[in-house]
């Protein structure tokens, strides 16, 4: 796929969340027809970029899909889930049910109209704890929690379909991070690491938590990957190409280099100039000790490679929280503007 096809219908699921809406930035940019297809249960209308057409609706609702996702579509970029590890350990059967059942209802609709191009935002918590690291496509999917366990149930589902004929890639994020001069991260509740050590500089904050010192790591406390939004939205693109010249299968999105908590506190303190207080906490279930991709996959096949460096990301993570102190503005509840995760 080239830029500048503007007869080329993407059709997104979560397009209006955090990694789905950087990605529509970069489809519509590039000259392509986009619907944006989101329930906005976590999402924001306001995250959606202009030149996209928004269609409200559920990836679990036949009728609404059939009706958005028209025939000729070109290819279905799937972002919609429920992504809280630790909710996903306490509500296991809604995790399957809203992840599992949704990209059911969506593939079939997908197979009904014949498109023939399908990216899926997977995630690096199907591997659970690999014995390798960084660690390879190949590792053995042993997933912790319920949430990488959706995830990989729906690979499971698009490798028979890759069989059947469908051009699939499944690409496993490591951790997702930073911001875009106009989306970022605004999660309700949120759980993830940068945005949450941020909120921790204000006076009055409470101190930031973090969930074990005693980890097999060279600090005691966890190793990620963060890779920022802007490259994971240009290997989106990459993959879209990459699905014509015959690339199948899973694809590590990562940096190949690993953070530990204490290493994003320092950066953080850096950026802000400020001292952040912490505390130490018990390990959450669910957490492996560390996650670091090889990403060579995706360097050779995708053509594709990170651009964003830690001190990037969580400047640009700084910097949105700065310009939007009250996110996308429209805060309803808890969770968001239909009250659920």
């Amino acid at each position: 796929m080239q830029a500048g096809e503007a007869d080329v219908r993407l059709f997104v699921t979560g397009g209006a969340g955090y990694v789905g809406s950087a990605v529509v930035e970069h489809l519509v940019r590039d000259g392509h027809e986009v619907v944006v297809y989101d329930d906005l249960s976590t999402g924001h209308r306001g995250a959606v970029p202009e030149g996209a057409r928004f269609v409200r609706g559920d990836v679990a609702d036949p009728v609404a899909l059939r009706a958005a996702l028209v025939p000729g579509t070109d290819a279905v970029l799937h972002f919609a889930a429920r992504s809280i590890v630790p909710e996903s350990m306490r509500d296991p059967v809604g995790y399957w049910r809203h992840n599992v059942g949704g990209a059911l209802v969506l593939l079939q609709v997908v197979t009904e109209h014949h498109v023939p191009r399908f990216v899926f935002s997977s995630t690096a918590g199907v591997y659970g704890e690999p014995g390798v690291q960084p660690i390879p496509e190949s590792a053995p999917a042993r997933p912790l929690h319920a949430y990488g366990a959706s995830k990989r149930a729906i690979e499971m589902l698009l490798e028979d379909l890759v069989r059947n004929g469908l051009r699939a890639l499944w690409l496993r994020y490591f951790n997702a991070a930073g911001a875009m001069a106009t989306r970022g991260e605004d999660h309700h509740p949120e759980t993830h690491l940068i945005p949450n050590i941020l909120r921790s500089t204000g006076g009055g904050a409470p101190p930031f938590t973090i969930h074990g010192n005693d980890w097999p790591t060279p600090d005691g406390t966890c190793v990620r990957d963060y890779v920022h939004i802007d490259d994971l939205a240009r290997a989106h693109v990459a993959a879209l190409g990459a699905l014509d010249a015959g690339v199948r299968g899973a694809v590590n999105l990562g940096t190949s280099a690993g953070h530990s908590v204490r290493e994003i506190l320092a950066a953080a303190e850096h950026v802000t100039q400020a001292k952040i207080p912490v505390t130490v906490g018990p390990r959450r279930a669910g957490d492996p000790p560390s996650l670091v991709a090889d990403a060579s996959r995706a360097r050779q096949e995708l053509n594709w490679a990170p651009r964003a460096t830690l001190h990037d990301i969580v400047q640009s993570a700084w910097d949105w929280m700065r310009t939007h102190p009250q996110g996308y503005g429209d805060r309803v509840g808890e969770h968001g503007p239909n009250g659920v995760g």
